[in-house]
C-alpha cells in the first residue's frame, strides 16, 4: 500500500481561546506542536467540528491556518475544514484557505438543506475546482442528514483533486466497497472504528481522542502495517475506553477538559457548546490518569 500524501495519523485540532474568548494564536502554535512533535500526527486539521468551526469568523479560521502551518512547517500537513451548507462560501473560505498556507482541505456535506446526491456530487466538484489543493469529503450522515452514497464516492473519485474521505457514516461495507472501486485513502472518522477500518483498506484516522492517544495510535497503525496484527489488536483494546469516552459528551468538550487536567489549558468553548460536568471530566480524566498514553 502506497503512502497517503496526508499520511496516517491526523488529528481535528481544538482552537485555543483566551480569557476573553478570542482565539489565542500563540497556544495554538503550541497544540499544533504537541500533536506533531509529542503526538506523532502527520497532518493537523483546524477549522473543523473539534474546532468550533461553526463559531469562528472566515478571519479567525485563516489566522489558525497561517500560524499552525508557521508552527508544524514541513513536519506536517496542515488540512484546513472549508465546508459548509452554501456552496459559493465553501469555495471563498478554500481560496482564502489556499493563500493562507494550508496544504489540502476537507469538505463536510451540506448540512440542514437536504440536498439530493446530483446535488452533493455538483457542489463537491464546484470547491474541488476552486484550488488546486488535494481534498478530503467528510460523509457523515449521522449530523449532516444525508449520506454521501456510494455511487457519489464512486464519481467524485474521478476528479483529480479529489484524494480522500474522512468516514464517519458507520456502514463499513460500504466503505470497503468504495475503496475496492477507487484509489480514495478512507480516514475513520471515529476514532475507535480505525482498526477495522485498517482491515478493510483504510489509511489511518482522523481522530479527536488522538489529542492523547496519538502516540499509541501511530503504534497501533505501525503494527497493522507491519503484520502484527496481535499487537495492533492489543493496542485497540488498550486504547477503547479513551477512544470511547472522549465521545461520552461532545468531543471538543472533552478534549479541552482533558488538556487542562494535563496541565496544557486550551481555554473555554464558545457558545452553544459548554463546559462539560464536573462528573463527565472526573470520570474522563480518570482514564486519561490510568491508562499509558
Amino acid at each position: 500500500m502506497s503512502e497517503p500524501i496526508l499520511g496516517r495519523l491526523i488529528t481535528a485540532m481544538v482552537t485555543p481561546f483566551d480569557a476573553s474568548g478570542a482565539v489565542d494564536p500563540e497556544r495554538a502554535e503550541q497544540l499544533a506542536v504537541r500533536l506533531v512533535d509529542e503526538q506523532r500526527n502527520d497532518s493537523v486539521l483546524v477549522n473543523g467540528t473539534t474546532g468550533e468551526a461553526p463559531t469562528t469568523s472566515d478571519a479567525e479560521k485563516c489566522e489558525l491556518i497561517r500560524v499552525v502551518k508557521a508552527a508544524v512547517g514541513d513536519r506536517a500537513k496542515v488540512i484546513a475544514g472549508v465546508g459548509t451548507f452554501n456552496t459559493a462560501h465553501s469555495v471563498e473560505l478554500a481560496k482564502a484557505s489556499r493563500d493562507a498556507g494550508a496544504d489540502a482541505l476537507l469538505t463536510v456535506t451540506p448540512y440542514y438543506s437536504l440536498p439530493p446526491q446530483e446535488a452533493l456530487v455538483a457542489h463537491f466538484r464546484t470547491i474541488a475546482s476552486a484550488t488546486d489543493l488535494p481534498m478530503v469529503l467528510y460523509d457523515i450522515p449521522h449530523r449532516a442528514g444525508r449520506p454521501i452514497e456510494t455511487p457519489s464516492l464512486i464519481a467524485l473519485a474521478e476528479h483529480p483533486n479529489i484524494v480522500g474521505v474522512k468516514d464517519a457514516k458507520n456502514d463499513i461495507v460500504a466503505s470497503s466497497q468504495v475503496m475496492a472501486a477507487t484509489g480514495l485513502d478512507y480516514y475513520a472518522g471515529d476514532d475507535a472504528k480505525l482498526l477495522p477500518m485498517l482491515a478493510v483498506g483504510a489509511a489511518g484516522v482522523v481522530g479527536t481522542s488522538t489529542h492523547f492517544t496519538g502516540r499509541r495510535t501511530a503504534e497501533l497503525i505501525r503494527a497493522w502495517l507491519d503484520g502484527d496484527h496481535a499487537k495492533a489488536l492489543a493496542i485497540h483494546r488498550e486504547m477503547l475506553p479513551v477512544y470511547t469516552g472522549v465521545f461520552v459528551t461532545q468531543g471538543v468538550m472533552m478534549v479541552k477538559a482533558g488538556l487542562a487536567h494535563q496541565g496544557f489549558d486550551v481555554g473555554g468553548l464558545r457558545s452553544p457548546m459548554i463546559w462539560p460536568t464536573d462528573e463527565v471530566v472526573a470520570g474522563f480524566t480518570a482514564l486519561l490518569d490510568s491508562i499509558v498514553l
